[in-house]
């Protein structure tokens, strides 16, 4: 349990360090850089997993992790690209929150039936965010 910790303080030290030298911008486009890439990376391996039928979490990993990977590399090529204003409220976006809505969904159903829960108990959770996030969008 140690080393995820401690792997975890020497990447945020990397990301320190590497500001001091280089300025956040470069550095920021350097980080969702590596995370978008990594990302899809993930996605395809769990869909590898999942037609190996390998676990049944794999395609819900899939779906989050390409959601992740998508939604991410949407704001660092949008950030290369001198923020352009196409880019800003489109609705294209939806998209990819939605592959990575699905996955999420795809993971509660799975443990949910883990526990032999019913749909609806299954379910709580994304009622719940939804019903929290809107509370905190209009309230806000």
């Amino acid at each position: 349990m140690k080393k995820p910790i401690f792997l975890m303080i020497a990447i945020a030290a990397a990301f320190v360090v590497a500001e001091a030298l280089w300025g956040f911008s470069l550095v920021h486009r350097v980080g969702y850089g590596v995370f978008a890439i990594l990302a899809a990376v993930i996605s395809g391996t769990f869909f590898w997993l999942w037609v190996m039928r390998s676990t049944p979490l794999a395609l819900g990993m899939a779906f989050g992790w390409a959601g992740a990977a998508s939604f991410i590399a949407w704001w660092w090529i949008r950030k290369l690209l001198g923020k352009p204003e196409w880019m800003q409220d489109n609705s294209f976006l939806f998209l990819f929150l939605s592959l990575y809505l699905v996955g999420a969904i795809m993971h509660l159903e799975v443990i949910g039936r883990s526990f032999s829960l019913s749909r609806t108990a299954t379910f709580a959770p994304v009622l719940g965010a939804v019903v929290l996030s809107v509370l905190v969008a209009v309230y806000a």
